[in-house]
């Protein structure tokens, strides 16, 4: 069932490259691309070099991401970026309630809930980080924190909405650490979401990719499993050679 789905490898470049470094960045990935993988590719630069990017990877299959948005269409949100404006400068895809907007910018499971009704009401299309700190996963907990930031972040969405979600399981742990969940480690929280999907967004055929320190080493193997659609790439998605070999591991 979930291996038909194409997978997805997302970049997220977080706070680096200026302009002039994203095109580049950008240019050199749509250059290095081959058409024949399979695979969906989108990449998240920071909001300055989004219109940059949405111009060098035109007419290419690269799909454009925001990293952050916020939940009003218009308004006094001094330093916001709505909906609205990801859509007009040609994003498709927007990161919702990654760990380090939780941790250092306050984003909780309701914020992410309304981030992501605004966004899907906008037309895009959320990819929805959830994931347990190392301290979680210690206790046992991991599964229960999942689940909660799974039930509150997609709660009471409209029908048929919950088709467009991407999920990103991202052990906060293993994010810019070097360190990787296991396959298996991985596989068990993935198939934890696969379960709870058709009750709470309707849907269970929707793409669950992992993040945390993926490289072009560890990339087919993880993919390998039935439950993991693709990729959510922080570091290795900031040289398009190492993104490129996490693209070609996942065709």
């Amino acid at each position: 069932m979930t291996k038909a789905l194409t997978p997805l490898i997302a970049g997220n470049w977080k706070m680096n490259k200026t302009v002039p470094e994203a095109r580049a960045l950008a240019r050199e990935i749509r250059q290095g691309l081959s058409p024949s993988r399979g695979v969906e590719v989108a990449v998240a630069p920071p909001y300055t070099a989004l219109a940059a990017v949405a111009d060098e990877i035109a007419g290419s299959p690269i799909k454009l991401a925001a990293q952050e948005v916020f939940w009003e269409k218009q308004g006094a949100y001094t330093g916001a970026i709505s909906p609205l404006m990801l859509t007009d400068v040609g994003c498709h895809y927007v990161i919702i309630g990654h760990s380090e907007r939780r941790q250092y910018f306050g984003e909780t499971d309701e914020t992410v809930n309304r981030k992501v009704k605004a966004a899907l009401e906008a037309g895009l299309f959320p990819i929805v980080c959830v994931g347990e700190t190392l301290e979680q996963r210690e206790q046992g907990r991991t599964f229960a924190v999942v689940e909660k930031q799974i039930r509150q972040g997609l709660a009471a969405l409209a029908p048929g909405q919950g088709e467009r979600l991407v999920i990103a399981y991202e052990p906060v742990w293993a994010i810019g650490t070097g360190k990787t969940a296991t396959p298996d480690q991985a596989q068990e929280v993935h198939k934890l979401i696969r379960g709870l999907l058709p009750e709470v967004a309707g849907a269970a055929d929707l793409r669950i990719l992992y993040g945390g320190s993926v490289t072009p080493d560890n990339a087919g193997e993880l993919m390998g499993q039935p439950d993991i659609n693709g990729a959510l790439v922080g570091g290795a998605s900031l040289k398009a050679a190492s993104f490129l070999g996490i693209i070609n591991a996942a065709g």
